[in-house]
């Protein structure tokens, strides 16, 4: 829990999170449990929730959609920059103060925490494109077998029809 000091004023944001999945009631317990984590925060206090019924997609049938409007005081912008890397909301909307000024050490923290949420993506993506190139050798290897195996067996059946060819 935050509390207003008189030297630094809170940042008040709505955050709006959607989710798509089923069953229906599933979304709604998952969002309860984000804003959970999201009220569990460093320098984060919830304010005002509101959670939408579920509806089914239009699109894709047995699936639905539903989004949380979330309204927070933050200490810091920082903390703001925190929310926005774990919880990755549709949209972020800071509603006051009107004007946030940031020491360059509120700028290396958000562009740390920038860099750290990039890197983890990078390595994500590396270690996705090294199991990629694994079964693209693995495949082209059980397709060159499956080649040959095929070449063979179409090799001994030419040879059978050329032997039944002279033998008449």
């Amino acid at each position: 829990m935050i509390s207003n000091k008189e030297d630094k004023k809170l940042i008040k944001a709505v955050l709006i999170l959607e989710i798509i999945g089923k069953p229906a009631d599933y979304l709604t317990t998952t969002l309860e449990d984000i804003i959970k984590k999201i009220g569990e925060e460093q320098g984060v206090q919830i304010i005002e929730k509101k959670i939408k019924e579920p509806i089914e997609m239009e699109k894709k049938k047995g699936f639905f959609t539903s989004f949380a409007e979330v309204e927070v005081d933050v200490e810091d912008i920082l903390y703001l920059a925190i929310l926005m890397f774990r919880y990755m909301p549709s949209h972020i909307e800071v509603v006051s103060p009107e004007e946030v000024t940031l020491t360059n050490s509120g700028w290396s923290d958000i562009f740390s925490e920038l860099v750290r949420k990039l890197h983890s993506y990078d390595e994500v993506v590396a270690v996705l494109q090294m199991e990629k190139k694994i079964l693209e050798n693995k495949l082209r290897e059980v397709l060159g077998k499956k080649k040959a195996e095929t070449e063979t067996k179409e090799g001994e059946e030419q040879k059978k029809t050329e032997k039944k060819t002279k033998e008449k």
